[in-house]
């Protein structure tokens, strides 16, 4: 190799090692990631930082006034909610929606108050060299936020974090307790993710006065409210505010190229510590930036396909600093997972090796609590995905709790994490105003969830109009913006438009396609799957030479209604569905199909109408999540497929065994 030097001459170099072009990539892509202005760390507890949870009992109003805006005329933040009217206790996390008896206050649309007076230790207060932050794991959709009756801070879009620095607030009267209230919004307008559209019905002879409708476009229940816990955690004044990393392996030799942004000084002194599970060090640096070299590397796998998945290490960032008035110590530890990802024209590839998706999509959502965290469901969704065989699923139609993330990572669970462009069907939603917000919420997603393992691909949107000729533009922009934050995943939206008009698969790495041939189309003919599935997947594959993934197929089934010969919503018919599917991706997934992720996992409440009873059927569970037949049939294939790897323990061979 030869390079010309500054003088003019030819300079011979040294063919580089394989190491060393590692370690170049590995510095070239995350120097390539677009770094936002700050981070958003999930918070945890360490030697100097603490966490107060505020989950339980809040106050809660809704504004019923006609312009829902009665508690901003009349500031309700500035004394507490219960001396402005009628209030009443409301859970957090959970969706207020079905929580009473109200029928109104379950289709509610507007604004909603909540308020919850705090006691912190006094420590927080007297330590001036102490922030004390708020979170809000995620609040559906506008949300404003006060302390004392003053504003620290708002958030446009659900499903994802904010937060504020309220310490000087609480130390302006360290005497009384800190009245944290928050307003929250679920109106969707053309401009907002999901989109939607208030419709107003004026006919006084049909209609109360003022009567108005929440007009989506998607197919799941509207909750609204706190979905995910608010806490108070504490850093020091200076402190680790970001981690960026990127791993990479070559033989037995692991890479984690790493980035620690610090907030509070201009200089600090940095220990970088990363620990395997036995809590031994491994390797370790002295910068704010650099590569971790692991030898004799335990890379992460998924679920099925290695005898030891989930692998993760700890990487623990020991800040120390001074300033003139004192000195400052923070310790955070983030887990690692060392694996690689690659898409080929042909295969998905994790660590090099192929990886076929055989998972699930599902919901957050379940009785009473409608979106809200509940940690005895997660658990419990973690064990049926386990028993089935699923290694797989896509967070549809929006980003889930980042607690259901970790415990991917911790399990080998693999994510397609969605973004909530779900419902984009109006031209008017494809404007520089929603473009502009979509980029934003993909940055926060991105910013939110880019170093968990499990997350392999970002999916920007599900079933847009993207036929529409301003979708070429838009999509190009969002998908190009969303590769920009993160080089290392591939990026897909999901489509069910006819592959010749698709103006967005252009762009994308992945083809996802959702489709329900003999029930939305050709309902009740069983015999036309394997000819139309066929065609679809030759379509595709034929004009954009791209791996795909059948990203939903499915059919309605009530449990427990039965016909023979099978006949639509009945359990038999749902298998038929599932055993012509399954047919043809067998052919295909030897070719170019690298996937198939059942709709749905469980049933899930839906708006009332015509065509739902209580909700969508397509579950292979039920809401209270006991198996309907078809989910033996996905438990019967998914572990003949996970199977046919070679790569199984002896123990796992056979699902009995669990």
């Amino acid at each position: 190799m030869y390079r010309l030097t500054a003088g003019g001459n030819w300079k011979i170099l040294l063919p580089l090692s394989l190491p060393m072009l590692r370690l170049l990539w590995l510095f070239a892509v995350l120097d390539a990631v677009l770094l936002l202005d700050t981070g958003m760390l999930f918070p945890r507890e360490s030697s100097s930082r603490e966490l107060k949870e505020l989950s339980g009992l809040w106050v809660f109003r809704a504004d019923k006034s006609p312009n829902r805006n009665q508690g901003f005329e009349r500031a309700w933040y500035k004394s507490r909610l219960a001396e402005t009217g009628p209030v009443i206790d409301m859970p957090v996390p959970a969706s207020y929606n079905d929580i009473t008896q109200d029928s109104t206050l379950r289709d509610f649309i507007g604004w909603v108050w909540y308020e919850r007076e705090v006691v912190v230790p006094a420590r927080w207060i007297t330590d001036e060299g102490t922030r004390v932050v708020l979170r809000v794991g995620s609040a559906h959709y506008n949300s404003v936020v006060w302390v004392n009756g003053e504003k620290v801070t708002e958030h446009a879009g659900g499903h994802l974090p904010f937060e504020a620095e309220i310490g000087s607030l609480m130390r302006k009267d360290p005497t009384r307790p800190c009245r944290i209230t928050i307003a929250v919004n679920n109106t969707l307008t053309l401009e907002t993710l999901p989109p939607g559209t208030i419709q107003h019905m004026n006919d006084p002879i049909k209609y109360p006065d003022g009567y108005f409708v929440q007009n989506i476009y998607f197919d799941f229940f509207n909750y609204a409210g706190i979905h995910r816990p608010v806490l108070l955690y504490t850093t020091p004044k200076v402190y680790v505010d970001d981690i960026t990393v990127v791993t990479d392996f070559l033989d037995n030799t692991g890479f984690v190229r790493y980035q620690v942004s610090v907030k509070g000084a201009a200089t600090a002194t940095l220990k970088v510590t990363l620990m395997d599970k036995d809590g031994h060090c491994v390797a370790s640096s002295n910068e704010a930036s650099g590569v971790l070299k692991v030898v004799d590397v335990k890379l992460w796998w998924p679920y099925l396909m290695h005898e030891n998945p989930g692998y993760l290490y700890s990487m623990e960032v020991h800040l120390m600093a001074a300033d003139e008035r004192s000195t400052y110590e923070d310790v955070y530890a983030l887990p690692v997972g060392i694996r690689t990802v690659k898409v080929t024209n042909t295969q998905f590839l994790i660590n090099n090796k192929p990886f076929y998706f055989h998972g699930v999509n599902k919901h957050e959502d379940s009785d009473i609590r409608g979106k809200g965290l509940d940690w005895p469901l997660i658990v419990k969704d973690f064990n049926l995905m386990k028993w089935l065989g699923a290694n797989s699923f896509r967070t549809s139609h929006y980003p889930y709790a980042e607690e259901i993330l970790q415990m991917c990572d911790r399990h080998g669970i693999v994510v397609i994490d969605e973004c909530p462009g779900v419902g984009i069907k109006d031209i008017r939603s494809f404007g520089n105003a929603s473009l502009a917000h979509h980029l934003d919420v993909m940055d926060e997603l991105v910013r939110r969830d880019k170093n968990h393992p499990s997350v392999v691909m970002w999916s920007v949107a599900n079933e847009p109009a993207a036929e529409m000729q301003p979708a070429a533009l838009y999509f190009k922009t969002l998908i190009t913006h969303t590769k920009a934050l993160d080089p290392t995943r591939p990026v897909t939206f999901i489509t069910d438009s006819n592959y010749a008009r698709d103006k967005g698969a252009p762009y994308v790495d992945v083809i996802c396609v959702n489709s329900y041939f003999s029930w939305y189309h050709d309902p009740g003919h069983l015999e036309v799957i394997p000819i139309q599935l066929n065609a679809q997947f030759e379509n595709w594959y034929g004009k954009y030479q791209k791996p795909i993934i059948q990203s939903e197929y499915g059919a309605d089934a009530v449990p427990g209604l039965h016909s023979d010969p099978p006949m639509m919503f009945t359990e038999e018919y749902q298998n038929a569905v599932l055993r012509s599917y399954h047919d043809i991706f067998d052919q295909k997934r030897k070719q170019y199909v690298i996937g198939e992720l059942i709709w749905n996992f469980a049933d899930f409440m839906t708006a009332q109408g015509i065509t739902r009873v209580v909700g969508n059927k397509k579950g292979i569970f039920t809401r209270q999540r006991q198996p309907k037949a078809g989910a033996f049939i996905l438990k019967e294939r998914y572990w003949r497929l996970a199977n046919e790897t070679g790569r199984l323990p002896p123990w796992t061979k056979y699902p009995c065994s669990l």
